[in-house]
């Protein structure tokens, strides 16, 4: 099977007439002797109308020929030849971009034909090799190498499927189905996560807005619904088997409370809980709560802890509910009482406080309690000894000393700790250096300025009264 001789450049060549109908007939003839086991025969007969149908930029021709081509291939089952005819086809002289694209889809639904899985690697990777390149199949190019990461993952070798999957950018792809392309980036953060590659996780993770998953009958208006990819362009469908736009979006989530509970922002895990929250889902409230109190206290923690707690479903967890509001209410807490109040919900949430990183939360638990023990003293106290503090958050002097020197230094409280005294007087600071200065300056205009309206009265009343200024 040569390549066709090269055309004269001295003149135009004339595109050949074809009679459709003398072409169906041929290649009813060539499936004919390949069926009589002519198959060489057959391809050569085949290859003479695919080179016509080239030569007229006819498709349709062109196309026919090259499929009934790689049917005869493909019903001997030689793999090895298969291959070799792919790329035959391809790399005809100014082979026409539809039949490629045709060629290609053709033998990606071969691939689940193949006897043993080097077979299949090998044809994955000789289409991977022809579609290089070619935006026309970069759809295609995409599909074959997330499958081509897929085995790897299943022999067990997560990190080379990370790596393989991770270097196709379909956030790029114009016509490529926003389901498609938003279930191929959470394939890729899934497999970083499994690869324990946070930091690049996290990278991918932003290529999808939380907005994505936002009806556009819900969408705020001047708010966009997140497409991802180019606009304008004719989408082709997705993938069969591609997940639907609200069962993404779970997966999104799961994926993203995955990584922040690596990092430990319980703020942004209950965030995530709270996107896929739907009304009578107990479980997925009480996660909300557990993780809007272990998270640190701040105007965002707050605002949060607010909603989750005006949630309706609240009503049916009485338990849950009274949680939040003893997180609410300026009362001390007592670690054993609280403990023991809540020691159902505690073994309950055996998904949160158990397994390898259970102790660390219950330890963070206890932590947000001093916080809040912490504040509420600020409240009613302006001075308080350092043993009567240890009484109230019951904790040693070092470990009581530590926790209000964290939150100091993390400015959610303002105190002075006199140690040699064992005093702690809780005062409103003079803010930063250059707050300072600039409440400086601002007194002493205004003290300037009040000394210029003085002298302009007092010349008035000179002028008025005609005193002269300074007389005796």
């Amino acid at each position: 099977m040569d390549q066709d001789a090269p055309k004269s450049t001295s003149a135009p060549s004339k595109k050949p007439d074809i009679d459709p109908v003398k072409v169906e007939e041929g290649i009813a003839n060539a499936r004919a002797l390949a069926a009589q086991g002519s198959r060489e025969e057959a391809i050569n007969a085949l290859l003479s109308i695919e080179q016509k149908g080239r030569l007229a930029e006819d498709v349709a021709i062109t196309r026919s020929a090259c499929t009934a081509i790689l049917e005869i291939v493909h019903a001997a089952q030689d793999w090895t030849g298969l291959q070799d005819t792919l790329l035959l086809l391809s790399k005809r002289r100014s082979q026409l971009r539809q039949v490629i694209t045709a060629i290609v889809r053709q033998v990606m639904g071969y691939v689940d034909d193949t006897p043993d899985l080097q077979t299949k690697t090998a044809l994955i990777k000789t289409l991977q090799d022809l579609t290089e390149g070619k935006m026309y199949v970069e759809i295609e190019r995409a599909r074959l190498t997330r499958r081509l990461a897929q085995m790897t993952e299943e022999a067990g070798k997560v990190s080379e499927a990370a790596d393989i999957l991770q270097e196709v950018a379909v956030e790029t792809f114009g016509t490529m189905a926003k389901t498609e392309k938003i279930a191929y980036i959470l394939e890729q953060v899934r497999l970083c996560l499994d690869k324990e590659d946070f930091a690049r996780a996290q990278i991918l993770s932003k290529k999808i807005s939380p907005r994505t998953f936002v009806p556009r009958a819900e969408a705020k208006k001047g708010e966009g619904t997140g497409e991802i990819g180019i606009e304008g362009t004719a989408i082709e469908a997705a993938e069969p088997g591609t997940p639907s736009l609200e069962e993404l979006k779970k997966q999104y989530y799961a994926l993203m409370i995955r990584y922040h509970a690596h990092s430990g922002d319980y703020l942004e895990i209950c965030r995530a809980y709270r996107a896929v929250y739907e009304d009578g889902n107990s479980e997925t409230l009480e996660k909300m709560c557990w993780y809007a109190v272990l998270a640190p206290a701040d105007s965002d923690q707050i605002t949060l802890a607010a909603n989750t707690a005006a949630e309706p479903g609240l009503s049916r967890l009485p338990k849950y509910k009274d949680l939040l509001q003893r997180f609410n209410t300026k009362e001390i807490l007592w670690w054993q009482l609280f403990t023991a109040d809540f020691k159902a919900e505690l073994e309950a949430a055996d998904g949160i406080f158990g397994g390898s990183k259970g102790a660390k939360l219950r330890e963070d638990l206890k932590l947000r309690v001093v916080e809040h023990n912490l504040v509420v003293l600020s409240t009613y106290y302006s001075s308080i000894t350092m043993q009567r503090l240890t009484q109230l958050l019951d904790l040693t002097t070092d470990e009581a000393e530590a926790r209000l020197s964290e939150m100091v230094v993390a400015k959610k409280l303002e105190a002075r700790l006199d140690r040699p005294a064992g005093t702690i007087r809780f005062v409103k600071g003079n803010g930063s250096p250059s707050a300072t200065l600039s409440a400086w300056t601002a007194n002493i205009a205004r003290l300037l300025e009040t000394v210029e309206r003085t002298c302009q009265q007092i010349q008035k009343e000179s002028m008025v009264h005609r005193v002269p200024i300074g007389a005796q």
